[in-house]
């Protein structure tokens, strides 16, 4: 079986191309939670399978390194683009259907294809944001919660984002956990993953939905806003049009993506 592995901004995907061959299905959660595993398969934070869609330039079926198939994925979208790029399906421009809908993606891409791509990712649009002081519930694709804190890097990320996550309000389908700190270069961000179970370099949905809650944390007047957001693994940026009714369209994730290395399974 061949595979590719791709990061962005330090969200690693295994990549598998299913346009001709169904190495894996839906079904197969045990084999894909062994390919995700760090030490006994490939090592991911979840796998990507890039396969036809009549009307689209392909689809992208995300699961998470539990082997689930899962929400949407800000950073695996943005991976699975220039996973198009490199094999011929995309330019600088393709459109492909999630689990959320349909997406498109703005592809930057350098002459040397072991560099980084940067990508431009529309996700869908946010109608709904519940908020009680410093925190806020929010889905950009996947489901996230968001709480504004101080003293960002002090805090234990695994103990915080399970509190959350396995509450009794969120236990049972989970929640993304994002803990969040305003500084001069923009947002700071530290992320939880359900399905992963762990703390993650970087969260694209997770990115998103902290933008857009700052811009309500702030009290910020409608319009048009980009706001940088730095993760453990590296920098994006979300632009967005929040809107008087409160809802948040044109939103777009960007950053980084690349080739980390190829390979079969098993050797």
């Amino acid at each position: 079986m061949k595979f590719w592995k791709y990061q962005g901004a330090g969200n690693d995907f295994i990549m598998l191309d299913q346009r001709e061959t169904q190495w894996l299905t839906r079904a197969d959660t045990a084999a894909i939670e062994h390919l995700c595993n760090r030490r006994f398969g490939i090592g991911a934070d979840g796998l990507i399978l890039l396969q036809n869609k009549p009307g689209f330039d392909f689809e992208m079926v995300y699961f998470n390194a539990d082997g689930r198939e899962s929400s949407m994925c800000g950073n695996g979208g943005r991976c699975i683009a220039a996973f198009a790029h490199h094999l011929g399906l995309a330019g600088d421009y393709c459109r492909f259907m999630a689990i959320d809908g349909e997406h498109e993606a703005r592809i930057s891409a350098p002459a040397n294809p072991w560099l980084e791509t940067w990508i431009e990712l529309k996700m869908t649009d946010v109608a709904a944001v519940e908020s009680s002081g410093n925190t806020y519930v929010l889905n950009t694709g996947s489901p996230h919660f968001v709480r504004f804190e101080t003293d960002l890097d002090q805090k234990d990320m695994v103990l915080e984002g399970r509190a959350v996550r396995y509450s009794d309000r969120f236990s049972k389908e989970g929640i993304n956990v994002n803990l969040v700190e305003s500084a001069v270069d923009g947002l700071h961000i530290r992320t939880y993953e359900r399905g992963v179970e762990d703390e993650t370099l970087a969260c694209g949905t997770g990115v998103t939905a902290a933008a857009i809650a700052s811009f309500l944390q702030n009290n910020l007047p409608p319009g048009n806003l980009e706001v940088p957001v730095l993760a453990k693994g590296g920098r994006l940026s979300v632009r967005f049009q929040a809107h008087e009714n409160g809802i948040f369209t044109d939103i777009w994730l960007c950053g980084p993506a690349q080739q980390v290395f190829e390979g079969n399974w098993p050797d």
